[in-house]
């Protein structure tokens, strides 16, 4: 049945503009119904014209007849479906009413689709310049969906040269510093990172970062101040990795030391003998105990508490009284204020009892040693301007820590591992960290109470 000619006006009396079309080829044919778009007229006729070709390997699935919908058309869609404009490209409605613009093609034998926005965002004019061009990746023997992803890598890579590695170290430290043990860990980082790294290459894209500039950062004080610099390579390290699995960068970390750096610059022990803390001999830390003893001061009790307990600066400071358990003698260092990493309980000997026994009648707030000002623990600081006080500049609080360690060496027969835990050191074997189950607490007591009665004896006599 052919189109009815009555009142037939030529081409242009059609709304849309379609043009019947009769195929000959032997190929198969996948009929697609118009009747939501085509005019009443039309619509009566027979669907011979309204059959689609489907084409080869390379060419483009859909009507060879283009420019089937109108802007106003694609505005009135409602009903769900695909409708086609010809070339490739469909307006896809959704059964909520969203319309999207889709490209369907075969290449190399494989049917896709390929989203090309939202028909909210593009006009039907900006969708077929966009199907154009996929038609010509095409008939290029190039896939458009890959082309795109292509482009969007090529974006990114760009936008990652526009990243410099200060923006870099300050995304990183932001990240990260919620795991820190302190905010004063996070103020080292960038001040570290100020002073040494970002003169040299702070304002570059993190991508041009390379062997040189790391160089440049560290080799100066490399051998002056070899602590310093082996913290700051470590810290440049961190961000280039953290910048890699970002995707801001390629290619290998030119701050790594193994294997790279390690042949540039000689080994950290070799450039400075290691410098242990001043300590005070064993045999005089009875005097030294009497004479803090007479002191009245916050900052000597601390100090004399860290003494007998062997703990380090951060975890006396900010001890709470939360922590203690006086009628065991037991004092829970949680994990966050611990080096390790691990909560921590600490046995207290008599001495240590009656020194926080004076504190809590002299009235407790939430620190067991606080500060000058309200609400606030003692300044890390408190301790070691007491020794200066004292006139012992010579000596340094942690220092204290290895007069009992030797101590607990020459003179007493508790086995090492006593002696590292009270100590708090982290065990270096992860075989034997697996197989450590208790904490030797008992054992451990007994080794306090030791040391307390050792620093109670007659100076004369030690």
């Amino acid at each position: 049945m052919s189109i009815p000619r009555k009142g037939y006006r030529g081409f242009e009396s059609l709304r849309l503009r379609q043009i019947p079309v009769r195929h000959r080829s032997q190929q198969s044919y996948n009929p697609l119904k118009l009747h939501d778009f085509l005019p009443g007229a039309v619509r009566a006729g027979p669907l011979a014209f309204a059959q689609i070709r489907v084409y080869d390997v390379g060419s483009i699935v859909g009507e060879s007849v283009q420019g089937k919908l109108t802007a106003i058309g694609v505005a009135r869609l409602k009903t769900p479906g695909m409708y086609g404009d010809g070339g490739g490209l469909w307006l896809q409605v959704t059964g909520k009413g969203a319309k999207s613009w889709i490209f369907r093609f075969t290449l190399r034998g494989k049917s896709r689709e390929m989203g090309l926005g939202s028909a909210g965002t593009f006009t039907l004019a900006e969708a077929r310049d966009r199907a154009l061009a996929c038609r010509k990746l095409c008939a290029d023997g190039l896939d458009p969906i890959e082309a795109k992803r292509a482009q969007q890598d090529e974006a990114r890579l760009e936008a990652a040269r526009a990243m410099t590695f200060e923006q870099c170290a300050a995304a990183y430290i932001e990240a990260h510093k919620a795991g820190w043990r302190n905010a004063k860990h996070a103020a080292q980082w960038t001040a570290t990172l100020t002073t040494y790294a970002y003169p040299a290459f702070g304002g570059l894209p993190v991508a041009a970062v390379d062997t040189g500039f790391v160089m440049q950062a560290v080799q100066p004080v490399w051998t002056t101040k070899p602590e310093t610099a082996t913290r700051v390579r470590g810290r440049i390290e961190s961000i280039l990795d953290w910048a890699t699995t970002h995707g801001y960068r390629r290619g290998e970390n030119p701050a790594r030391w193994k294997g790279h750096l390690s042949n540039l610059l000689p080994k950290r022990s070799r450039v400075q003998k290691v410098e242990h803390h001043a300590a005070l001999p064993y045999s005089k830390v009875g005097t030294f105990l009497a004479d803090l003893r007479a002191r009245e001061a916050m900052a000597a009790r601390a100090l004399e508490f860290a003494i007998l307990t062997a703990a380090r600066t951060g975890e006396v400071i900010g001890a709470r009284w939360s922590e203690l358990n006086l009628e065991a003698a037991e004092w829970t260092v949680p994990a966050e204020r611990m080096k390790a990493g691990a909560e921590h309980r600490v046995p207290l000997s008599a001495p240590v009892l009656a020194i926080l026994k004076g504190l809590s009648e002299a009235g407790r707030g939430e620190f067991v040693f606080p500060g000058g000002r309200h609400g606030k623990s003692l300044s890390n600081m408190g301790m070691l301007m007491m020794l200066r006080r004292m006139g012992r500049e010579d000596l340094t609080v942690h220092g204290f820590r290895s007069t009992f360690r030797d101590w607990a060496s020459e003179t007493t027969h508790f086995p090492s591992e006593v002696v590292e835990m009270a100590l708090a050191h982290a065990i270096e074997s992860k075989v034997e960290a697996a197989y450590r189950r208790g904490d030797l607490f008992a054992k451990r007591r007994a080794l306090m109470d030791s040391w307390a009665a050792f620093t109670e004896l007659d100076p004369a006599s030690t």
